[in-house]
């Protein structure tokens, strides 16, 4: 979307949209904010705004039904709930992007509800709001896929709502298909599923591994779809007991060939929310002690630092510091 020329930071060169970089004094990190883009800042303070006619103004420049990313950008701002149920109902016109916009934030502002805590110490009260979220964002997701079949953000997200509303392997996996008749390659879908495939989700032990594998074989060389392999790693690490169970010499050779193959390959474009690709092989790439690939991607980083996937660690944006400090 916006080409493969960024220059330091992350900025696009001439790109007229790149937000500036605001570093810290120590280290020269810094957070990107609205996936480093004018427009998407426009919409996300819109939305806070509770500005229904400016969101729907900001939305022209995207692809809602394929953009997740700046899907995740409005459905993460608090307080949307308080009023896109107004635009649901009053908006006709636009009606499935409300529907898609307001589903996407109650799955957020239903696990908000639940928390991050395990399932055993999740009160009575905070499940059922859960609950309660969750129903509602099935609903109107469902609704937004029924007037717009070719999107394919409804369906991640319902992964997402299926998961937590525990509906069963079936139900999901019909999820997924029709996620991929829409985008084969999707790399958010694919994550989606990834988690799905946990055994803390009741999946098998190297299930999700296996996937990914067969995921980035099916990927053309610079497809971001080579994340599939860092992630799945991640999340072995985040199921694993022992703290350096990526520390092994197969592993790490998987995730430089993954990088290679993806992200570090000349054909892959720098798209909107690039910063986040190279954040997840960052972290997998750290966590399994590697050296070299680690290092040209914290360099291509530059300092961007992204959330997700770091809140796996405590003091998440100290550890990507630190750790881009040491490659």
């Amino acid at each position: 979307m916006l080409g493969k020329l960024f220059g330091r930071g992350g900025e696009a060169a001439g790109d007229p949209y790149a937000l500036p970089v605001v570093r810290k004094r120590k280290g020269g990190t810094y957070a990107v904010r609205a996936l480093g883009d004018r427009r998407v800042l426009a919409l996300v303070e819109a939305a806070g705004a509770g500005d229904w006619e400016g969101v729907k103004g900001g939305l022209g420049a995207f692809d809602l039904g394929r953009d997740h990313r700046v899907l995740d950008e409005l459905a993460d701002v608090d307080g949307v709930e308080e009023w896109i149920g107004r635009a649901v109902e009053e908006d006709g016109g636009h009606r499935a992007a409300a529907l898609l916009i307001s589903g996407a934030r109650y799955v957020i502002w239903g696990w908000e509800a639940r928390t991050s805590a395990r399932a055993v110490d999740v009160t009575r009260e905070q499940w059922q709001v859960f609950g309660e979220r969750l129903a509602l964002a099935e609903e109107q997701l469902l609704a937004a896929a029924e007037l717009e079949p070719s999107w394919v953000t409804p369906w991640r997200r319902l992964l997402t709502s299926g998961r937590g509303m525990s509906l069963g392997e079936d139900v999901n996996r019909a999820r997924f298909d029709a996620a991929l008749r829409r985008d084969p390659l999707d790399l958010e879908v694919h994550i989606d599923w990834l988690s799905q495939l946990q055994p803390r989700w009741g999946g098998e032990p190297g299930e999700a591994l296996a996937f990914a594998r067969e995921a980035l074989g099916r990927a053309p060389l610079g497809h971001p779809l080579g994340c599939v392999i860092a992630m799945a790693h991640i999340e072995e690490w985040v199921e694993s007991e022992v703290a350096g169970c990526l520390e092994s010499p197969a592993v790490q050779a998987e995730l430089r060939d993954a990088a290679d193959r993806s992200i570090l390959h000349p054909a892959y474009v720098r798209s909107l929310g690039w910063q986040q690709d190279f954040n997840v092989f960052a972290m997998a790439l750290s966590l399994a002690g590697e050296r070299h690939t680690v290092r040209r991607v914290f360099q291509a980083l530059d300092g961007a630092y992204t959330s997700w996937p770091w809140t796996y660690l405590d003091d998440p944006e100290e550890q990507f510091a630190r750790r881009s400090r040491r490659s």
